[in-house]
Protein backbone atom coordinates (compact mmCIF):
# COMPACT_ATOMS: atom_id res chain seq x y z
CA UNK A 1 0.00 0.00 0.00
CA UNK A 2 1.64 3.39 -1.15
CA UNK A 3 0.24 6.76 0.45
CA UNK A 4 0.02 9.17 -1.86
CA UNK A 5 -0.09 13.21 -0.55
CA UNK A 6 -0.75 15.20 -3.52
CA UNK A 7 -4.17 16.01 -4.11
CA UNK A 8 -5.30 18.57 -2.11
CA UNK A 9 -8.92 18.70 -3.31
CA UNK A 10 -9.67 14.99 -2.50
CA UNK A 11 -7.90 15.57 0.71
CA UNK A 12 -10.42 18.81 1.49
CA UNK A 13 -13.03 16.26 0.87
CA UNK A 14 -11.53 13.26 3.13
CA UNK A 15 -10.38 15.27 5.74
CA UNK A 16 -9.76 19.18 5.27
CA UNK A 17 -13.87 19.52 5.98
CA UNK A 18 -12.90 18.58 9.93
CA UNK A 19 -9.69 20.08 10.07
CA UNK A 20 -11.48 23.37 9.78
CA UNK A 21 -13.74 23.59 12.95
CA UNK A 22 -10.94 21.52 15.11
CA UNK A 23 -8.33 24.66 13.80
CA UNK A 24 -10.21 27.52 14.85
CA UNK A 25 -10.51 26.24 18.54
CA UNK A 26 -6.70 25.39 18.63
CA UNK A 27 -6.11 28.52 16.76
CA UNK A 28 -8.39 30.65 19.35
CA UNK A 29 -7.10 28.81 22.33
CA UNK A 30 -3.60 30.16 22.07
CA UNK A 31 -4.57 33.44 22.51
CA UNK A 32 -1.36 34.97 20.61
CA UNK A 33 -1.32 38.52 20.10
CA UNK A 34 -2.12 40.18 17.14
CA UNK A 35 0.27 41.11 14.58
CA UNK A 36 2.57 38.14 15.92
CA UNK A 37 4.93 35.81 13.38
CA UNK A 38 3.44 32.51 12.51
CA UNK A 39 4.78 29.63 10.96
CA UNK A 40 2.81 26.91 9.87
CA UNK A 41 4.56 23.58 9.38
CA UNK A 42 2.70 20.63 7.59
CA UNK A 43 0.00 23.38 6.12
CA UNK A 44 -1.25 21.26 3.95
CA UNK A 45 -3.88 22.86 2.24
CA UNK A 46 -4.11 25.04 4.66
CA UNK A 47 -6.98 24.78 6.52
CA UNK A 48 -4.99 25.77 9.76
CA UNK A 49 -3.26 29.15 7.77
CA UNK A 50 -6.69 29.81 6.59
CA UNK A 51 -7.82 30.09 10.58
CA UNK A 52 -4.81 31.92 11.48
CA UNK A 53 -5.20 34.55 8.45
CA UNK A 54 -8.40 35.13 9.21
CA UNK A 55 -8.79 35.07 13.22
CA UNK A 56 -5.28 35.52 14.86
CA UNK A 57 -4.37 38.93 12.57
CA UNK A 58 -0.77 38.01 12.20
CA UNK A 59 1.92 40.44 10.66
CA UNK A 60 3.53 37.18 9.07
CA UNK A 61 2.32 33.93 7.69
CA UNK A 62 4.29 31.09 6.55
CA UNK A 63 3.15 27.66 5.63
CA UNK A 64 5.58 24.53 4.63
CA UNK A 65 4.82 21.72 3.59
CA UNK A 66 6.64 18.73 1.40
CA UNK A 67 3.78 18.41 -1.27
CA UNK A 68 4.05 20.69 -3.53
CA UNK A 69 -0.35 19.83 -4.19
CA UNK A 70 -1.21 20.46 -1.24
CA UNK A 71 0.07 24.18 -1.72
CA UNK A 72 -1.25 24.96 -4.28
CA UNK A 73 -4.39 24.25 -3.10
CA UNK A 74 -3.32 26.68 0.23
CA UNK A 75 -1.54 29.32 -1.95
CA UNK A 76 -5.39 29.68 -3.77
CA UNK A 77 -7.15 29.92 -0.06
CA UNK A 78 -4.88 32.42 1.22
CA UNK A 79 -3.67 35.53 -0.58
CA UNK A 80 -2.01 38.50 0.57
CA UNK A 81 1.23 40.03 1.05
CA UNK A 82 1.15 38.70 4.97
CA UNK A 83 1.64 35.11 3.60
CA UNK A 84 3.71 33.12 1.73
CA UNK A 85 4.14 29.03 1.23
CA UNK A 86 6.97 26.97 0.51
CA UNK A 87 7.99 23.29 -0.08
CA UNK A 88 9.95 22.34 2.64
CA UNK A 89 10.78 19.52 5.28
CA UNK A 90 9.95 19.79 9.23
CA UNK A 91 13.14 18.85 10.42
CA UNK A 92 15.04 21.16 8.51
CA UNK A 93 13.56 24.36 8.77
CA UNK A 94 14.44 26.74 6.00
CA UNK A 95 14.54 29.80 8.09
CA UNK A 96 16.99 31.64 10.81
CA UNK A 97 16.63 31.22 14.50
CA UNK A 98 13.48 33.12 16.57
CA UNK A 99 12.40 33.95 13.35
CA UNK A 100 8.46 33.65 14.61
CA UNK A 101 6.54 34.03 17.86
CA UNK A 102 4.48 31.14 17.04
CA UNK A 103 4.92 27.50 15.23
CA UNK A 104 1.61 25.29 14.96
CA UNK A 105 1.35 22.33 12.93
CA UNK A 106 -2.11 20.70 12.75
CA UNK A 107 -2.81 17.28 12.04
CA UNK A 108 0.61 16.54 10.30
CA UNK A 109 3.30 15.47 13.20
CA UNK A 110 2.68 11.96 12.90
CA UNK A 111 3.50 11.54 9.66
CA UNK A 112 7.09 13.59 9.95
CA UNK A 113 10.14 11.07 9.92
CA UNK A 114 11.36 12.47 12.97
CA UNK A 115 9.28 13.67 15.47
CA UNK A 116 11.59 15.15 17.82
CA UNK A 117 13.98 16.81 15.01
CA UNK A 118 10.84 18.62 13.96
CA UNK A 119 9.90 19.97 17.73
CA UNK A 120 13.25 21.01 18.33
CA UNK A 121 13.92 22.73 15.10
CA UNK A 122 9.82 24.59 15.99
CA UNK A 123 11.58 25.95 19.40
CA UNK A 124 14.80 26.87 17.57
CA UNK A 125 12.86 29.48 15.54
CA UNK A 126 9.65 30.59 17.87
CA UNK A 127 8.96 30.89 21.48
CA UNK A 128 5.97 29.44 21.24
CA UNK A 129 5.33 25.87 19.70
CA UNK A 130 2.25 24.16 19.38
CA UNK A 131 0.58 21.35 17.59
CA UNK A 132 -2.47 19.20 17.36
CA UNK A 133 -2.82 15.73 15.87
CA UNK A 134 -6.31 13.10 15.66
CA UNK A 135 -6.98 10.61 18.66
CA UNK A 136 -6.24 7.42 16.50
CA UNK A 137 -6.74 4.93 19.43
CA UNK A 138 -10.24 5.44 19.45
CA UNK A 139 -11.38 9.45 19.35
CA UNK A 140 -11.04 9.15 15.88
CA UNK A 141 -14.67 7.41 14.94
CA UNK A 142 -14.92 7.29 11.18
CA UNK A 143 -11.53 5.55 10.91
CA UNK A 144 -12.52 3.53 13.93
CA UNK A 145 -15.15 2.31 11.59
CA UNK A 146 -13.40 2.06 8.66
CA UNK A 147 -10.62 0.12 9.82
CA UNK A 148 -12.86 -2.34 12.16
CA UNK A 149 -14.12 -3.79 8.98
CA UNK A 150 -11.26 -3.69 7.23
CA UNK A 151 -9.77 -6.24 10.09
CA UNK A 152 -12.77 -8.00 9.89
CA UNK A 153 -12.25 -8.77 6.33
CA UNK A 154 -8.45 -8.94 6.72
CA UNK A 155 -7.15 -9.56 9.87
CA UNK A 156 -3.45 -8.88 8.56
CA UNK A 157 -4.49 -5.28 7.94
CA UNK A 158 -4.47 -4.79 11.75
CA UNK A 159 -0.74 -3.62 11.46
CA UNK A 160 -1.48 -0.16 9.24
CA UNK A 161 -4.61 0.66 11.79
CA UNK A 162 -3.52 4.52 12.70
CA UNK A 163 -3.81 3.40 15.59
CA UNK A 164 -1.00 1.08 15.93
CA UNK A 165 1.07 2.62 13.22
CA UNK A 166 0.71 6.77 15.69
CA UNK A 167 0.75 5.12 19.23
CA UNK A 168 2.38 8.26 20.44
CA UNK A 169 -0.81 10.74 19.44
CA UNK A 170 -1.62 10.41 23.02
CA UNK A 171 -1.65 12.76 26.11
CA UNK A 172 1.47 11.45 27.89
CA UNK A 173 3.64 10.79 24.53
CA UNK A 174 2.79 14.23 23.34
CA UNK A 175 3.72 16.12 26.95
CA UNK A 176 7.07 13.70 27.11
CA UNK A 177 7.65 15.03 22.90
CA UNK A 178 7.44 18.73 23.92
CA UNK A 179 9.46 18.38 27.20
CA UNK A 180 12.46 16.12 25.53
CA UNK A 181 12.72 19.56 23.26
CA UNK A 182 12.94 21.39 26.36
CA UNK A 183 9.93 23.27 26.13
CA UNK A 184 8.31 24.16 29.22
CA UNK A 185 4.87 25.19 30.59
CA UNK A 186 3.30 22.10 27.96
CA UNK A 187 -0.12 21.95 28.50
CA UNK A 188 -1.76 18.92 26.26
CA UNK A 189 -5.69 19.29 25.99
CA UNK A 190 -8.66 17.42 23.62
CA UNK A 191 -10.63 19.36 21.14
CA UNK A 192 -13.70 17.42 20.37
CA UNK A 193 -15.67 17.63 17.02
CA UNK A 194 -19.30 16.26 15.88
CA UNK A 195 -18.34 14.90 12.14
CA UNK A 196 -21.54 14.41 10.77
CA UNK A 197 -22.60 12.82 7.22
CA UNK A 198 -25.01 13.07 5.43
CA UNK A 199 -25.51 9.90 4.09
CA UNK A 200 -23.30 6.68 3.57
CA UNK A 201 -22.22 7.61 -0.16
CA UNK A 202 -21.08 11.08 2.14
CA UNK A 203 -18.67 8.86 4.45
CA UNK A 204 -17.51 6.77 1.61
CA UNK A 205 -16.61 8.61 -1.40
CA UNK A 206 -13.89 10.29 0.12
CA UNK A 207 -12.52 7.41 0.73
CA UNK A 208 -11.96 6.70 -3.03
CA UNK A 209 -9.76 9.82 -3.31
CA UNK A 210 -6.30 7.91 -2.15
CA UNK A 211 -4.99 10.69 0.05
CA UNK A 212 -3.74 9.12 3.17
CA UNK A 213 -3.66 5.76 5.02
CA UNK A 214 -7.06 4.76 5.18
CA UNK A 215 -7.70 6.07 1.18
CA UNK A 216 -4.61 4.53 0.35
CA UNK A 217 -5.67 1.45 1.90
CA UNK A 218 -9.00 1.41 0.18
CA UNK A 219 -7.91 2.02 -3.52
CA UNK A 220 -4.91 -0.48 -3.02
CA UNK A 221 -7.48 -3.40 -3.21
CA UNK A 222 -9.46 -5.26 -5.76
CA UNK A 223 -12.62 -3.93 -7.03
CA UNK A 224 -14.46 -6.73 -5.40
CA UNK A 225 -12.70 -6.05 -2.20
CA UNK A 226 -13.48 -2.69 -1.91
CA UNK A 227 -16.80 -3.71 -2.60
CA UNK A 228 -17.50 -6.21 0.15
CA UNK A 229 -15.36 -3.54 2.85
CA UNK A 230 -17.95 -0.63 1.46
CA UNK A 231 -20.88 -2.85 2.08
CA UNK A 232 -19.54 -4.10 5.22
CA UNK A 233 -19.14 -0.61 6.51
CA UNK A 234 -22.95 0.65 5.45
CA UNK A 235 -24.34 -2.37 7.69
CA UNK A 236 -22.00 -1.27 10.74
CA UNK A 237 -22.45 2.45 10.85
CA UNK A 238 -25.03 4.47 13.09
CA UNK A 239 -27.94 6.09 10.84
CA UNK A 240 -30.51 8.68 11.82
CA UNK A 241 -33.81 7.99 9.91
CA UNK A 242 -32.80 10.64 7.47
CA UNK A 243 -29.88 8.48 6.21
CA UNK A 244 -27.13 10.99 8.35
CA UNK A 245 -24.31 9.27 10.37
CA UNK A 246 -23.50 11.19 13.59
CA UNK A 247 -19.66 10.55 14.34
CA UNK A 248 -17.60 12.34 16.34
CA UNK A 249 -13.95 13.08 15.89
CA UNK A 250 -11.14 14.37 19.16
CA UNK A 251 -8.11 15.78 18.69
CA UNK A 252 -4.78 16.33 20.98
CA UNK A 253 -2.96 19.65 20.83
CA UNK A 254 -0.55 20.30 22.87
CA UNK A 255 1.29 23.63 23.81
CA UNK A 256 4.62 24.87 24.89
CA UNK A 257 7.37 27.75 25.68
CA UNK A 258 10.86 27.34 24.55
CA UNK A 259 13.18 28.57 27.58
CA UNK A 260 15.60 30.94 26.58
Amino acid sequence: MREIWAAGDAYEAYMGRWSKPVAERFVRGLGMPAHSRWLDVGCGSGALSETVHSVAEPSRLAGLDPSAGFLSVARDRITGTRSAFVVGDAGSLPFSDHAFDVVVSGLALNFVLDPSQAVAEFARVAPVVAAYVWDYAGGMEMLSHFWDAAVALDPAVDEVDEKHRFPWCRPEPLGRLWAAAGLVDVAVEPIEISTVFADFDDFWRPFLGGQGPAPGYAMSLSDDHRAALRDLLRGRLPAEADGSIPLTARAWSVRGVAHR
